[in-house]
């Protein structure tokens, strides 16, 4: 079934997307997020979020769900 990208998402998140999409030619393995809050505020969000994940075969580290995270521009690192 394909899914369809919640409104504004791209807008939202670019950075997000931009970062999973050269993730390849970068030699980035996995992202860490400070809250999951980071990739999506809504359930939509965080499924499309982890889809775009799994699509460019990242792995995701939360280092604390319980602290708020920062804006979705913001709140992850590289590695």
């Amino acid at each position: 079934m394909p899914r369809a990208t919640p409104h504004d998402y791209e807008k939202k998140f670019g950075g997000f997307i931009k970062l999973c999409r050269d993730s390849e030619k970068s030699g980035v393995k996995q992202i860490v997020i400070s809250n999951p809050a980071v990739i999506g505020d809504t359930h939509e969000e965080l499924i499309e979020s982890l889809s775009r994940l799994a699509e460019a075969r990242l792995s995701l580290h939360i280092t604390n769900a319980e602290a708020r995270g920062p804006s979705p521009a913001q709140g992850y690192s590289m590695n």
